[in-house]
């Protein structure tokens, strides 16, 4: 059996510079995202797109989802494991696809997660979760494109790459 969840979001547009649509340079593509009792979150257009490059913008948090939600299913599946992760970072690229009529899609996301662990005995199971995160990952499971993931693995007493 499945379980529902569903998500509220609030979406307000905030770049009505006086006289909204009239035209394609007359308006901001500023906008918030808010989700009660949370901060607000500022965003815009990419800044080719006429955007505001001091705001976060959807093709970021695209991105940033997936390493999120991949990191915690690791970190899930590590504790379930007796992998004993001590710390974890990843700076994740997204690659999309601009097409000549202006439409676009993201091609594939490759995370490139480092991660600390106390035991070396245990670092080929630690890679291994990783493929078992990306098959678990609600977001990764959402999209049509290919997660890639490139891991870099230490354990605590040896912190060379």
């Amino acid at each position: 059996m499945s379980n529902t969840h569903e998500y509220y979001i609030n979406l307000k547009w905030t770049g009505n510079l006086g006289k909204g649509t009239e035209t394609y340079r007359g308006y901001s593509r500023n906008h918030i995202i808010s989700i009660e009792g949370k901060e607000e979150i500022e965003m815009s257009a990419d800044k080719l797109f006429r955007g505001d490059v001091d705001k976060y913008t959807p093709e970021e948090m695209l991105v940033a989802s997936v390493a999120s939600c991949h990191m915690l299913w690791y970190l899930h599946l590590c504790a379930d494991n007796g992998v004993v992760v001590i710390d974890y970072s990843d700076k994740p690229i997204g690659k999309m696809i601009e097409n000549p009529d202006g439409s676009g899609r993201f091609e594939e996301i490759t995370l490139y997660p480092e991660v600390l662990i106390s035991d070396t005995s245990l670092i080929a199971k630690a890679t291994e979760l990783h493929h078992r995160a990306n098959k678990m990952c609600f977001i990764a499971n959402s999209l049509n494109f290919e997660v890639k993931h490139e891991t870099n693995i230490k354990y605590l007493g040896n912190t060379e790459s």
